[in-house]
């Protein structure tokens, strides 16, 4: 819906930031906080008010031979993933979006055309998430950097299930991720 932001903190520091952002936004905001993340992380977070911009990308971990797009809990299960892989000498680079609407599609683009190699994974369906948008986007501007197709980590297209052993199986995990990351490695 144009005019809503739309925001999804992945550490304790954004989540602080991007809220004092919203709180002096104009416009609507839809602020998510995944429940996963709650009492899962901790960190030092400054005692002064300050702002995380809207639409600014953070590069969580640099990395040379993949690219992974992605946000909120999600972020911390592609670090995983990419920890996972140091071993096999496969680098990941992990891109945290923080917002979606705005989304930094320059960082995105940037890191796509580094490594050539992309990965976009979130928690929602495969069909109508908005990872189709990052990978229609990197498609219609950044094809002659892909040496590889791109892949999307997705929830299957299935209602979420109230079962924890089902959610867990309907959730992108690190496993799902580390073999998605190991096939583009190796194509």
């Amino acid at each position: 819906i144009p005019g809503l932001k739309v925001i999804c903190p992945a550490t304790p520091e954004d989540a602080k930031g991007l809220l004092a952002t919203a709180i002096q936004d104009p416009n609507p905001c839809l602020y998510f906080e995944h429940k996963h993340l709650y009492r899962r992380l901790k960190a030092e977070v400054p005692d002064e008010r300050y702002e995380t911009p809207f639409g600014k990308a953070r590069i969580h971990r640099e990395g040379e031979d993949v690219s992974v797009i992605t946000w909120g809990a999600m972020v911390h299960t592609a670090d995983e993933a990419a920890k996972q892989l140091e071993g096999d000498d496969i680098s990941v680079e992990i891109i945290d979006l923080r917002t979606l609407i705005p989304w930094d599609k320059q960082a995105v683009l940037a890191s796509v055309s580094k490594t050539s190699k992309v990965v976009v994974l979130h928690e929602d369906t495969h069909t109508g998430g908005f990872g189709g948008e990052i990978a229609a986007t990197i498609a219609e501007e950044a094809f002659e950097d892909l040496d590889a197709p791109l892949k999307r980590i997705a929830a299957p297209d299935t209602p979420v299930p109230f079962s924890p052993p089902l959610e867990k199986a309907y959730i992108p995990q690190v496993e799902d991720v580390v073999k998605g990351l190991k096939e583009l490695a190796e194509y």
